[in-house]
């Protein structure tokens, strides 16, 4: 999709191809219909952009004081290279616009698909073909309104906030300084109250665009003009407001609100003008002045912003989201007129011409437009995100007794014997009381009696039949290649056998429907995928310590898988699926594990062809986790490690050596595993083994596997539709 950006070192702005964003719970994603310039406030960062570094600093002194601050802390040379790496960064524009719902994300059920909204934020509703906006920064259109003056809903909210500070009353007067966008909005909102208004601006278009929309009269500030009309309305008292709603270097706005309000008058600021009162002035009349703080209560709160928590509305009347709703009812009902104010409506691929336009001066402007393209029938502009269903769970599975006498030995069969099966499950079981290797299958001889010299199975075969028609056998560890897995599942699940199968357990869809389709049929639900890094002694210690939590968590997996040996049969993609799509599942399982429930959306990115992915999985209270799996990392480097960030607190772990936890109180708590690392392989198959005796169920739930299984599976699906996969539930 493309985007507006800009280059704050350079002032270099372009229309830039960037992803589609993902869904996330909490929140919807939204196709832009029309967004709307703020010829104030963006056209300043524009403006400031072009300017030299002498001339930000002057434009930016609390950014300057935090520069200072970092070179006390970092030192000149980290300072230097964080500054300019900030500053040469694209950064987006826009904060208004109007869409269509393309997707709705976990615990949305305001809006649906195909509803016209109005979006809010610097950071969610961005000159942009696609945005991602939470719950309390959009609402929903009414029927009826044009979406191209649904639009303005964000700097009417702006303004709407400003006259809600200046508490104004029926039938006072109120003086507007500055009637460029949202000055002109201010006057009519202060109208539709019943309030007299007075409008200056130098712009003697804007004075006479705002008599038009309601004001009383306006003038010039400088001029007798605004002065007389202030002293006619009010018997020379003076008036009860004045907005503010200028920008620029000069004081004047200031100065003239001293001079034309009345005593223990109201003086509100809703734009970004120099503020030097003049103390006297000010002092003598004793003057109220106020700061409108953008679109309303709940502006810089992330957990109302971001996290969808809402204000009571007994406490706080008037938020963000319900003075959007507020304004777009107001212009629905004809109180206010948004189309006068429209200067022009631009296409949105002309936008870097029109900011330039608006930056030199050649369009004179109250309100700008972008018009997006209507989406292809490629982009999905009428059809639904992408939906992958996540299978039902077979109900009602006869979970068998153990078929053994007392102190009898767990009767296993390996089918498979490969170098996993030999190096990381077959030492830990030979070696366990209370088992016994019964026969293991290979589809060449050689293998399986290699294996059973090595590792003392009872038998050593080639006869698959054989071994799932054997009724002493227990349990079937399925330990071939990947393409193999889901078919040996469900023929062991319908021979009555628990089964043990090494990731993946499937690689489509229509092999984990048939593995559920066994459970169903033989009522057979006593199934294990080899995810064991949950079982990890180091990870188990660390999720204990780190604790319960209570908001949402952000998890980063970094997977150094390094580079396969030429020849290795995890390349052959046609039949045994892509590198992710065969371990990937280790690494959903243990995010998800940890994290406590299962995801809602996947998405996904491969930077550099299919080998190297970025997966982005979202969870139903707003926690996300992000894998990445990567092939070009120094092979010196740890292969796994992850951080977890949660209610103030850090959970680390280094390769499966080291995991710490840093919690409120600045304490680390650290773990060291003296030999080797452990994975967790020895804790899960005593886990399987202990539920294959007992009877007991198994060591992950099934919904658990198959929600693993097909969250592993979306990443193809995102990777081919370009866009972020929901996990719907089966109804």
């Amino acid at each position: 999709m493309k985007q507006v950006v800009q280059n704050y070192k350079s002032g270099e702005l372009a229309l830039l191809d960037v992803p589609v964003p993902g869904c996330k719970p909490g929140g919807v994603l939204v196709r832009t219909a029309y967004s709307l310039i703020s010829t104030g406030t963006e056209l300043m960062k524009v403006s400031e952009a072009g300017m030299s570094m002498l001339g930000k600093a002057r434009s930016r002194p609390d950014q300057v004081a935090k520069v200072v601050q970092s070179v006390a802390t970092n030192g000149v040379p980290a300072t230097y290279r964080k500054v300019m790496g900030k500053l040469d960064s694209y950064t987006p524009l826009g904060y208004s616009l109007c869409g269509v719902v393309e997707q709705v994300g976990a615990g949305i059920d305001d809006v649906k698909v195909g509803d016209l909204v109005a979006c809010a934020g610097n950071e969610h509703a961005l000159h942009a073909e696609v945005n991602w906006v939470p719950k309390n920064l959009y609402a929903p259109v009414p029927d009826g309104l044009a979406p191209r003056h649904a639009a303005f809903g964000t700097v009417g909210s702006i303004a709407l906030q400003g006259v809600r500070q200046g508490e104004s009353r029926l039938g006072e007067v109120a003086l507007v300084v500055g009637l460029g966008l949202i000055g002109q909005l201010v006057v009519q909102l202060l109208a539709a109250s019943g309030v007299r208004v007075v409008g200056a601006d130098p712009d003697p278009v804007r004075c006479e665009l705002a008599e038009r929309l309601g004001a009383a009269a306006c003038g010039d500030p400088e001029s007798p003009a605004v002065e007389s009309a202030v002293a006619e309305l009010t018997d020379g008292h003076g008036v009860d407001q004045v907005y503010l709603a200028a920008g620029g270097g000069s004081n004047q706005p200031v100065e003239l609100a001293a001079r034309l309000c009345r005593d223990r008058g109201r003086v509100v600021d809703i734009g970004k003008c120099r503020l030097d009162l003049p103390w006297n002035a000010y002092y003598e009349k004793e003057l109220d002045v106020r700061f409108s703080r953008s679109y309303g209560p709940g502006r810089y709160d992330p957990e109302y912003e971001i996290e969808g928590r809402d204000y009571p509305i007994g406490y706080v009347r008037w938020t963000e989201r319900r003075n959007l709703a507020c304004f777009l009812d107001l212009v629905a009902r004809g109180r206010v007129d948004v189309e006068p104010l429209i200067t022009r409506t631009a296409a949105f691929d002309d936008a870097v011409e029109t900011y330039q336009s608006l930056k030199d001066g050649e369009l004179k402007a109250v309100a700008v437009l972008f018009r997006y393209p209507e989406p292809t029938a490629e982009e999905g502009a009428s059809a639904e995100a992408p939906v992958l269903t996540v299978p039902a769970v077979p109900s009602g599975g006869k979970r068998s007794a153990p078929l053994r006498a007392a102190k009898t030995p767990v009767r296993l069969a390996f089918v498979g014997a490969g170098n996993y099966a030999t190096s990381m499950l077959l030492p830990h079981l030979a070696r366990r009381d209370g088992v016994e290797l019964s026969t293991v299958v290979t589809t060449t001889a050689l293998s399986a009696a290699n294996a059973q010299r090595k590792f003392g199975f009872g038998k050593a075969t080639t006869d698959l039949d054989a071994v799932l028609g054997d009724a002493s056998v227990d349990a079937v560890f399925v330990v071939t290649r990947h393409s193999s897995h889901a078919e040996l599942t469900r023929r062991a699940l319908l021979a009555g056998k628990a089964v043990f199968v090494e990731k993946p357990l499937a690689l489509t869809e229509d092999e984990l429907a048939g593995v559920l389709a066994a459970v169903e049929e033989s009522g057979n639900d006593r199934l294990q995928v080899g995810f064991n890094r949950r079982f990890a002694p180091l990870l188990q210690e660390a999720r204990k310590r780190f604790g319960t939590r209570t908001g949402p968590a952000s998890l980063r997996y970094l997977v150094n898988a390094g580079r396969l040996d030429h020849g290795s049969w995890y390349l052959q993609q046609g039949t045994e699926g892509s590198r992710f799509a065969g371990e990937g599942g280790h690494f959903v399982d243990t995010a998800s594990w940890l994290l406590g429930t299962d995801p809602v959306s996947v998405y996904a990115l491969a930077p550099s062809g299919d080998e190297d992915l970025q997966v982005v999985l979202g969870y139903p209270d707003g926690s996300t986790a992000t894998i990445s799996y990567v092939t070009t990392g120094a092979a010196g480097f740890p292969k796994e490690t992850l951080d977890l960030v949660a209610d103030g607190k850090v959970l680390q772990l280094d390769d499966f050596v080291r995991t710490s936890v840093y919690d409120g109180r600045k304490r680390w708590v650290s773990s060291r595993l003296p030999k080797a690392r452990d994975k967790g392989q020895s804790a899960e198959l005593a886990a399987f083994v202990r539920a294959v005796r007992t009877g007991g169920p198994m060591p992950v739930p099934l919904r658990s596997l198959v929600a693993t299984t097909t969250a592993t599976l979306a990443v193809r699906a995102a990777l081919t539709g370009g866009a972020p996969v929901t996990l719907a539930e089966a109804r």
